[in-house]
């Protein structure tokens, strides 16, 4: 096994498109992963897993059923299993997810932004 760091702009420098999230690293049945978005995303939650969105650049709006949560460049928020939610950018945002690797990202819901297998970069 070899240990080497890992460059978080060169990473996201590898791919563009939105809502397709790239596994970057894998720690205790955990995955580090880099996703790019704009726009709105689709209601979902997950039954199992709690999601953690750490904000790399740009900025979102984590929006929660009962209130909206913006979120800056070194901010997080970390979204605890059943609880429904909706990432929603304006312009770009460049965003880092620490989560279990059963983690599906649209959770609960189908749709043509399911991502059922994520690449390694």
């Amino acid at each position: 096994m070899s240990i080497e760091k890992v460059s978080i702009q060169d990473k996201l420098a590898l791919f563009s498109d939105y809502w397709s999230p790239r596994i970057i690293g894998e720690l205790n049945q955990q995955q580090v992963k880099l996703v790019k978005f704009r726009g709105e995303f689709i209601w979902h939650h997950h039954d199992h897993e709690d999601e953690m969105f750490l904000v790399i650049s740009g900025s979102f709006t984590m929006e929660l059923r009962d209130k909206s949560i913006p979120l800056f460049p070194g901010e997080f928020i970390i979204i605890p299993k059943g609880v429904e939610h909706r990432p929603v950018a304006a312009n770009e945002v460049q965003v880092m997810l620490f989560e279990p690797a059963t983690t599906l990202n649209t959770g609960n819901q189908e749709s043509n932004l399911t991502q059922r297998e994520l690449g390694k970069i």
